[in-house]
């Protein structure tokens, strides 16, 4: 006998409490390698959603060794995706953004110089040029026009060094074991005012 109508919300409720579980699983699966996300807050403003991080961690002995010795630039980057949950489909993908921070010794002037988003500041210590590179504040991830009134979204954040932009000849044999594996990555749920929901999946 073929269901009824009147089954359908039944349905789409067991789908929901699926899709609700599997977060939770992807939650529960999330990475952390050397690297701990002290702040992650989200606020909706007239330009979009804005995203402000901060990252506590230590340079490694080999990644500070390839910095001062070898003058090879570090690179850090931080990806985000916005999604919004959809019961009749895969969950929609609003935005997908990446920044990335280059860090450079430059031994005739004993400075540090951090690049990033077109913009170059220079430091007289390895200290304050980290200080810029482990967060950022008010970074925009998503326009106004693509955020919708009524809740279901998450975000999934990804931080790490990123050695996919070292010199190749160095990207052989470098991993975690040697200090090179910081990363860390989380996926949170959004309030129906943008807001991180206090409990992260």
């Amino acid at each position: 006998m073929p269901p009824s109508h009147a089954s359908l919300p039944t349905r789409r409720l067991v789908l929901r409490c699926c899709v609700a579980l599997l977060l939770g699983v992807v939650g529960l699966a999330a990475r952390a390698d050397g690297v701990d996300l002290s702040q992650f807050a989200t606020q909706r403003t007239d330009e979009g959603l804005e995203l402000s991080f901060s990252t506590q961690f230590d340079l490694p002995h080999s990644v500070e060794d390839a910095l001062h010795n070898k003058s090879v630039p570090i690179y850090f980057t931080a990806d985000v995706a916005l999604l919004r949950h959809r019961w009749y489909w895969r969950d929609a993908r609003v935005a997908n953004v990446s920044r990335t921070w280059r860090l450079v010794w430059q031994p005739l002037t004993r400075q540090y110089k951090v690049s990033t988003g077109g913009l170059n500041q220079s430091f007289a210590n390895l200290a304050d040029a980290m200080a810029l590179i482990r967060g950022q504040a008010g970074w925009l991830v998503a326009d106004a026009k693509e955020l919708e009134d009524g809740g279901g979204y998450y975000i999934e954040f990804s931080y790490r060094l990123d050695t996919s932009q070292l010199p190749r000849p160095m990207q052989i044999g470098i991993g975690a074991t040697q200090g090179w594996g910081l990363s860390i990555e989380r996926s949170y749920t959004l309030n129906p005012d943008f807001s991180v929901r206090s409990t992260s999946p």
